[in-house]
């Protein structure tokens, strides 16, 4: 992770969850959550990126295990404080673009909205790494959102590799560049051909859904 978007996510982290008071957005988030239970029931579940904890609650609920991680202490914390289901839920310090560092066997990995962060040029290294760490069959889901004019943030610019940025504002007046982009199914095609069997996408009005299993 950058230090300028680690930066931004330690300053967020007490208003993080706001995101998903938007109305028009609760029909959405209840499929997702539908989605993920569904995806991840009955597995040993490593999760990256976990921030606050949010839909580490809705995994909890139906994976056997679950070790959720995040390289930032703040919502890391915030995370930790939350209730869960005693002797099923762990906590690690993990960078999502190491995996392999979080301790443990699983037989899948969740990431939910840190696509969208991962520079396009970086993202063939990055699932390279997740795949390393499950292993053929692992399974792998992601979640992260589409762009919806007048929900989403702005585009603030493009960069010459692709690469979205927005400019959002936080409570206390700062504002900050965030690297944001928008896949679509070619782009996820296109990275994930030879890597992955049994893909699904779910493209909902406000967010994606992605599974698969990892390649032997």
């Amino acid at each position: 992770m950058s230090g300028e978007l680690r930066a931004y996510y330690a300053r967020r982290a007490r208003e993080y969850e706001r995101i998903y008071e938007k109305p028009e957005r609760q029909e959405d988030l209840a499929r997702l959550a539908a989605l993920l239970a569904d995806d991840l029931a009955g597995h040993e579940v490593l999760e990256i990126a976990c921030g606050t904890g949010y839909w580490s609650q809705v995994i909890a609920r139906s994976a056997r295990r679950l070790h959720a991680t995040d390289a930032v202490a703040e919502p890391l914390e915030i995370a930790k404080a939350k209730d869960w289901p005693p002797d099923k839920v762990t906590f690690g310090t993990c960078d999502a673009y190491d995996p392999a560092a979080a301790p443990g066997d699983f037989t899948a990995l969740f990431a939910g909205f840190w696509w969208s962060h991962v520079p396009r040029p970086d993202l063939p290294a990055f699932l390279d790494a997740v795949h390393r760490r499950l292993g053929p069959g692992g399974r792998v889901v992601f979640v992260d959102n589409r762009f919806v004019a007048g929900s989403s943030t702005p585009i603030a610019e493009t960069d010459g590799d692709g690469n979205t940025y927005q400019l959002r504002p936080l409570s206390d007046g700062s504002r900050h560049r965030v690297l944001k982009n928008f896949p679509d199914r070619a782009e996820f095609t296109a990275l994930l051909d030879g890597r992955a069997r049994n893909l699904d996408l779910v493209e909902l009005p406000y967010f994606w859904r992605l599974r698969y299993e990892v390649a032997g």
